[in-house]
């Protein structure tokens, strides 16, 4: 979960999972997160809506060690 200044600089993340405050600095995460945000369409029961979670790396682990297959991967070359 994001939560703003009212100029829309980030102000702080917490966790959907666990609800640890995770590492905010001058508007700027500072630790590994993973956003998702999925706008729900047709043949859905959520038709309409859009959802939004943070997750910290721990609860990110855990979630995909439950998957059956595990996400791709591949490294990424450059930062921006």
């Amino acid at each position: 979960m994001r939560k703003y200044e009212g100029d829309g600089t980030l102000k702080a993340v917490i966790c959907n999972g666990c609800g640890r405050k995770l590492a905010v600095e001058g508007g700027i995460l500072r630790e590994g997160a993973f956003r998702a945000a999925y706008a729900w369409d047709f043949f859905s029961e959520k038709d309409g809506e859009i959802h939004r979670f943070d997750l910290c790396e721990d609860c990110y682990d855990s979630m995909i060690s439950g998957f059956r297959i595990e996400p791709e991967r591949e490294e990424q070359v450059e930062f921006i």
